[in-house]
């Protein structure tokens, strides 16, 4: 579980409920079914109009990946690419086949099977950086769905003030019930920026997040196998795919272990 996701929407909302208790306000006043159905159910269909069904399906798993998805974890790319080097180097790049067929990652076995198979380098490079460019694609829809659903959620906000202010205005033969009237028509303004700012754009940023991560460990792994298929001792192999993450990673990792 990714606890920054968790741990981030719960201090937001938690603000904004302990802000409403510390102004004296009854949580039962915050609650209004209708202007809930209002937001939620109109940022959906808005959203709905502007991407392909199959994606808005599929949104459910998506939105499980900003809490559940594993990160890669780039030092353990680089010992598994390291340790790959090393056998090809001792026993023939060939003697990388059943290697490759026990992968899990779809693009790590791509790329060996590759170059086992004596693929050139431009056309190794080529079809692995369009994979990557392929999944990056694939991660901006998610993106711009929760972007599109921030955008949209504070303005069904307004329309829903909007036609509780005209329900109002149409019912000023009783003065004495204008006041909770109002007060009931900000709540769908109040769910509208709250959905966008402490829901779907935070999700939408983190879904990014983890792409940009992604990517940039894919990038190191294509290095890494272009590198072996050049015939690069370990040490060279992992000192290239070492030039793409940071220093704390690099002291983490012990050179002398993986690249013997």
């Amino acid at each position: 579980m990714d606890l920054a996701t968790v741990i981030g929407l719960l201090l937001g909302w938690g603000a904004v409920l302990a802000a409403a208790i510390l102004e004296g306000t009854e949580l039962a006043h915050l609650v209004n079914v209708s202007a809930f159905v209002l937001v939620i159910g109109g940022t959906f269909g808005a959203t709905m109009v502007g991407f392909p069904l199959k994606k808005m399906i599929g949104l459910a798993m998506v939105t499980k990946n900003a809490f559940f998805g594993k990160a890669m974890e780039a030092g353990e790319m680089i010992k598994q690419i390291v340790n790959f080097a090393r056998k090809a180097r001792r026993d023939g790049i060939l003697a990388l086949e059943d290697e490759a067929r026990k992968l899990d990652n779809r693009l790590l076995q791509t790329g060996v099977q590759l170059i086992v198979d004596g693929t050139p380098e431009e056309a190794v490079r080529g079809i692995l950086e369009t994979e990557v460019l392929s999944m990056q694609e694939r991660h901006g829809e998610s993106v711009a769905i929760f972007n599109a659903m921030g955008g949209f959620a504070p303005t069904m906000g307004v329309i829903g003030t909007v036609m509780g202010l005209v329900h109002m205005l149409g019912n000023l033969s009783d003065p004495g019930k204008m006041g909770p009237m109002i007060a009931a028509a900000f709540i769908a303004t109040l769910y509208g920026v709250a959905f966008a700012n402490l829901l779907f754009l935070p999700i939408g940023q983190k879904l990014k997040a983890k792409s940009a991560e992604e990517v940039a460990v894919y990038e190191m792994m294509i290095e890494g196998i272009l590198s072996i298929q050049a015939g690069d001792n370990p040490r060279l192999v992992e000192t290239k795919m070492m030039a793409f993450c940071s220093p704390k990673l690099r002291e983490g990792l012990n050179l002398d272990e993986s690249s013997e």
